[in-house]
């Protein structure tokens, strides 16, 4: 994965009532750290451009819920927004998997074998071959 892949751009759409979120949205935001804020290409949109390491738009948006924001809650917003929260989800899962282990299994095949388990069968062994 490039570090590019990590940089995200992420329009954040608010409804068109209450006026003014925009101008309050970015005043809220522009002093996060390791993120910057512009105003989009819709008139009730807002750009937040931010590194996948430091945030994501679900835990964005709902902080600006928290804070009484209104967001567009049309269908084509809500599907947009869930594809986004499930690669996000991903992606950071993804950049925090910790290295693959090397197991061999001679070892832990002899030691599986000197520990008692379930699988033993307790039938007597001339009772096992009885036809």
């Amino acid at each position: 994965m490039n570090p590019s892949d990590q940089n995200k751009t992420r329009e954040v759409v608010f409804s068109a009532i209450p006026q003014h979120q925009v101008e309050a949205a970015l005043a809220l935001l522009d002093g996060m750290q390791s993120m910057s804020v512009e105003v989009g290409h819709h008139p009730c949109s807002i750009l937040v451009h931010y590194d996948i390491c430091d945030y994501t738009l679900e835990k964005l948006e709902s902080a600006l819920l928290e804070q009484g924001f209104h967001l567009d809650n049309s269908l084509l917003q809500k599907l947009r927004r869930a594809l986004i929260y499930f690669c996000e989800r991903n992606q950071r899962d993804n950049l925090s998997v910790p290295p693959p282990q090397q197991k061999f299994a001679k070892p832990f095949v002899a030691a599986f074998q000197h520990h008692p388990h379930g699988d033993q069968d307790d039938t007597p062994e001339e009772w096992r071959s009885y036809k």
